[in-house]
């Protein structure tokens, strides 16, 4: 998935970390918590990663690294490969990011709006929101990835999915960082390649509205992020591990054969619960997709070869960025 960046460029100020997603998928069944789960070795130290994508139009060549996320925290990505065509490259283009157009002064305006943006309405408890048996559910897992944490039981179920899922990653030996987008930047400055920042700027006309709307967002869309982000927890921790590998070692088949539901579909479907929201959002995840295309096409048309970074989402779904060029007319191959 894009990492943060839509929402974070329309909600920035109260919603860190979320992902832009299309509807969510059918809900799974409530698993069992306690279900034996098979421990997965993760790889460590330099690990090549996946084969590249390459797109061509003529003799002029795009490059493409997808990312994942997470991966083992004890690797590190090195891709001889990647470096070489880095360094015979005019062009590198990062990762899109979507930025969040409120100065400086309006955001202190709107510090009052944000109080308690993160807190239950009326004071109340995860165990007052939550039905009995999701709170019991809750209990076990916030017992093994948190440990003793009276402030969260405060937090609405969104923000409480989010630190839970953030712990439970960690503590099973995975990183949600992307270190091969930085490294690309490396390699490109070590070889005075141009790096072309894909930035687009998100205007929001009325950001104390956005707020509100978010704050009245219905409580069983945030019930039900956490419900998707405790169902992933209980039954694809070792499933992750097994991705994570797959991607360092460069094991595509695997990573294609190990699907799953994605939470964070669920949860910005929650977000996104108020039309004015919903309607924001849209607009913004067509603008960076838009946006990734006018550059990429820029880069074809200027360069003999360029260089680019993308979640591997964009490079395998049927309606990813990477398909919007296969229907251009562009030749797309991906890696054997």
């Amino acid at each position: 998935m894009l990492p943060s960046r839509v929402l974070c460029g329309i909600l920035s100020l109260a919603l860190a970390g979320a992902v832009a997603a299309e509807e969510p998928p059918a809900a799974a069944p409530p698993p069992t918590v306690d279900a034996p789960v098979m421990d997965t070795v993760l790889v460590t130290g330099e690990q090549p990663g996946p084969g590249l994508w390459k797109v061509s139009k003529g003799d002029h060549v795009l490059w493409i690294l997808g990312t994942w996320s997470p991966l083992p925290a004890g690797m590190s990505w090195r891709s001889k490969q990647a470096e070489e065509l880095i360094a015979q490259s005019q062009e590198v283009l990062t990762t899109p990011r979507a930025n969040v157009e409120i100065g400086f002064f309006r955001r202190l305006t709107l510090l009052p709006s944000l109080i308690g943006v993160r807190k239950n309405a009326d004071g109340d408890k995860l165990e007052d929101v939550l039905p009995p048996d999701l709170y019991a559910r809750w209990q076990v897992l916030k017992e093994r990835y948190i440990g003793r944490d009276k402030g969260i039981e405060r937090q609405r179920p969104m923000f409480a999915a989010r630190e839970l899922y953030r712990k439970a990653i960690a503590k099973s030996g995975l990183s949600l960082k992307n270190d091969a987008q930085s490294l690309v930047r490396e390699i490109a400055k070590q070889h005075g390649v141009k790096v072309e920042e894909v930035n687009v700027e998100i205007e929001v006309d009325d950001p104390r509205q956005a707020i509100r709307e978010f704050k009245s967002s219905p409580r069983e869309a945030d019930v039900a992020c956490l419900r998707a982000t405790m169902d992933r927890l209980e039954t694809d921790l070792a499933a992750m591990k097994q991705r994570a590998n797959a991607w360092a070692s460069g094991d595509l088949e695997s990573l294609r054969n190990l699907p799953y539901v994605d939470q964070t579909r669920t949860c910005i479907s929650g977000v996104a619960s108020a039309p004015g929201l919903r309607e924001r959002i849209a607009a913004a995840q067509a603008r960076v997709a838009e946006e990734w295309t006018r550059a990429a096409e820029n880069a074809l048309a200027r360069n003999a070869s360029t260089f680019a970074v993308l979640p591997m989402e964009e490079l395998t779904k049927n309606d990813g960025w990477l398909s919007r060029l296969g229907a251009k007319g562009y030749a797309v191959e991906a890696p054997e």
